[in-house]
């Protein structure tokens, strides 16, 4: 069943329960209501006939008309009862009526206005008969009413509720089925373009976005969900590309040097010291490359949970770390700052930096510098052309200063990612007086209230 008729069929349900509670309320209050007033009524009357009014107990044919019958122009009958329990009748209908047990009683000993109802069956007719003790103590009246004409009333009005509960009931369906399609329409075109997206694996397909509900925000996040898978998938087939052609370069390396080693008992000591320290060079760097493909494929620094880090000491280990590994100095200007990250990423962004600038510097000192944030790393290399700035994050980017120097490409573009996963983003500059400014800030949120 779809949702469009379930939703109408909850409307019909909801409709149908409500109106059958407002119908038997409604019939209960107005049969409560009929039946108050009638021994109301009755009350009245019978203090008016105890009081020698009896004209009305008179068929009235001003009313009635001259031809009706006579029980139906007069639905009333009174008759007394002695405190014997005999019965005399007073007026209406020419029917006798039965006495109870506490009808008796009650005109044997009931004090005066005391009185009790009840109903009761007489021949075709019904009626409600009202008995009350007379000022004398002696006897009691016996008043009763047809009410054929009553029940007729409240039978008349049970219909009409009846009548009502059923349009309202299909009123209600239809409000449902109306106000379902509405709101599945959007939801069935939604689906619709989902299943068209798992069937061919095009993510180029227009997700029309209208509406500020709950819908509505559903289109619009499977449209952002869309865009998201449609340059991730674009970023892995320029990624496979690129590592395609970065790989082709040592690959083709190691396959001449695997036909140079067919010949290593011809060449002399020199020339094998060289070709395998070329062979170990280029597996190295293989290895390097394959490294940092599978960090950036892989996102594996987002692997690792967030937890409060201590910038400064991550900047601090990784400069030591550098400076023992390339034997340079390596100056280092913190202030404490904690911050909401992944160690190990944050670790490996501040290792790439400070590596990159070694590789360029080959003059001075290599300066890192950690002020909030922001983590800056300043050399005094070649400096980046300002029409490389854009690029220089950019996975295998190469400037043309940079293409004779050792290295995949992708360090820089590792902590560009890990900026990203942080908050932040990447900073590249000149340096007053010659070299370069390359870095990387933290978003505000990551910071700790106590740094």
């Amino acid at each position: 069943m779809s949702l469009a008729a379930r939703l109408a069929l909850a409307f019909a349900a909801v409709g149908a329960v409500i109106t059958v509670l407002v119908g038997v309320f409604s019939y209960q209050t107005a049969s409560d209501r009929i039946h108050d007033e009638l021994d109301r009524t009755l009350l009245t009357t019978a203090a008016e006939i105890s009081a020698g009014a009896t004209a009305v107990l008179t068929p009235n044919p001003a009313i009635t008309g001259p031809d009706d019958d006579h029980d139906e122009a007069q639905p009333m009958v009174a008759q007394r009862i002695a405190a014997d329990g005999s019965v005399q009748r007073v007026g209406g209908r020419p029917v006798a009526l039965p006495t109870t047990p506490d009808e008796r009683s009650l005109a044997a000993r009931g004090h005066p206005g005391e009185h009790l109802y009840h109903d009761v069956t007489n021949g075709p007719d019904d009626y409600r008969v009202v008995t009350v003790a007379l000022s004398s103590g002696h006897d009691a009246l016996q008043l009763a009413i047809d009410v054929d004409e009553t029940r007729h009333v409240l039978s008349s009005l049970a219909t009409m509720i009846a009548l009502l509960s059923g349009l309202v009931l299909v009123a209600a369906a239809a409000a449902g089925w109306f106000i379902a399609r509405r709101v599945t329409r959007r939801l069935v075109r939604l689906t619709g373009l989902a299943e068209q997206v798992s069937s061919s694996g095009l993510l180029d397909v227009e997700v029309p976005v209208d509406g500020r509900d709950e819908v509505g925000r559903l289109a619009k996040s499977f449209d952002a969900m869309l865009s998201r898978l449609a340059t991730s998938r674009e970023d892995q087939e320029r990624l496979v590309q690129d590592a395609a052609h970065e790989l082709r370069t040592p690959l083709t390396s190691l396959r001449t040097n695997a036909r140079v080693l067919r010949r290593f008992d011809e060449l002399n000591p020199d020339a094998r010291e060289r070709l395998l320290e070329d062979v170990d060079g280029e597996t190295r760097e293989l290895t390097h490359l394959v490294d940092e493909l599978v960090e950036l494929a892989t996102r594996g620094s987002e692997e690792e949970p967030p937890e409060p880090v201590d910038l400064g000491e991550v900047v601090t280990r990784a400069a030591e770390r550098v400076r023992r590994r390339s034997g340079r100095e390596i100056r280092v200007d913190t202030e404490p700052v904690r911050v909401l990250g992944r160690a190990r990423a944050l670790d490996r962004a501040v290792t790439n930096l400070l590596e990159n600038a070694v590789k360029f510097d080959h003059t001075g000192p290599v300066d890192v510098v950690l002020r909030g944030g922001r983590v800056e790393v300043r050399d005094r290399g070649p400096g980046i052309a300002e029409a490389d700035r854009a690029r220089v994050f950019d996975r295998f980017y190469r400037a043309d200063t940079a293409r004779a120097q050792p290295g995949s490409g992708l360090g820089l573009a590792i902590v560009r990612q890990v900026a990203l996963t942080h908050g932040g983003d990447v900073v590249v500059a000149a340096r007053a007086g010659g070299g370069a400014v390359v870095g990387f800030t933290v978003g505000d949120d990551r910071l700790s209230p106590d740094s």
